[in-house]
């Protein structure tokens, strides 16, 4: 079975524009974040999923001179992008992972995946999302091409087709939902953010970059980064405003299966 990887990527982020280009150790995010997806040892092929819009222009062509598999798709309809990259790289096992995750671990997708083909056919999507356990910004959700296919089709609430995944993960009774907790039994999603948003994402996330990054390691691990905050907890304190902020807030009334505390409405 091909497993693979698919990363969203565009430049029109509405409270961030271009982030997947700001430069982190002397290359853009979007090929540093590449480079610690492709350290996973569970994945046949790695895409990057833009938009058919030309202001995605840039990332078709960053991929093509880093030797990155690109597809462009749907702008608004993720599902669509998901489910159409997927086909066309013939996928048999889809795994999401946003280009918002910089910092994501290869080791925490191995495990994901690990577990998902290790339980082959009990389980119709596996993530660590549901409920989430790691660090924010370590996101992999991974389903088979017929699931996937299923929420295409049927999938019809504007969430649902902008988040790719919700019509499978909020339909618990259809769909058989496997989960991977942080073995530490530890809960850091919602007081540890590694992704990207706000401006102080990308200033917390570049200092992360310039105090561990180096040739000799440049996919430095999350305990690395743990470390690194504990040791120097004014790095931690650059973002901390923002921990626990992600896309559920805005539909607390549409899903069945997040509740209040696993999001922060920013005041």
């Amino acid at each position: 079975m091909k497993t693979v990887i698919i990363i969203q990527a565009r430049t029109n982020s509405s409270r961030l524009p271009g982030k997947v280009l700001m430069p982190l150790a002397g290359k853009p995010l979007l090929v540093r974040m590449y480079e610690r997806v492709a350290a996973c040892s569970t994945a046949d092929e790695i895409v990057v999923a833009t938009t058919s819009e030309n202001a995605d222009d840039p990332i078709a062509k960053l991929c093509a001179e880093h030797s990155i598999a690109c597809f462009r798709g749907h702008p608004s309809d993720l599902l669509d992008r998901h489910y159409q990259a997927a086909k066309h790289f013939s996928a048999d096992v889809v795994v999401k992972i946003p280009s918002d995750c910089p910092l994501i671990d290869s080791a925490v997708i191995d495990r994901v995946l690990t577990f998902y083909k290790a339980e082959h056919g009990q389980f119709d999507f596996v993530s660590n999302l549901h409920p989430a356990t790691y660090p924010d910004g370590n996101d992999v959700e991974a389903m088979h091409i017929d699931t996937l296919g299923i929420a295409w089709h049927e999938a019809k609430k504007d969430y649902e087709r902008e988040h790719t995944t919700p019509f499978i993960w909020e339909h618990p009774k259809r769909f058989r939902i496997g989960n991977v907790a942080w073995e530490t039994g530890l809960n850091y999603s919602m007081t540890h953010r590694f992704t990207i948003d706000y401006q102080e994402d990308y200033d917390f996330i570049k200092r992360v970059y310039d105090e561990l990054w180096n040739v000799s390691n440049p996919t430095f691990s999350m305990e690395a980064i743990l470390n690194l905050l504990n040791a120097k907890p004014e790095i931690y304190e650059i973002n901390k405003q923002y921990a626990g902020v992600n896309w559920y807030r805005h539909h607390l009334d549409d899903l069945h299966t997040v509740s209040e505390e696993e999001t922060k409405l920013i005041f």
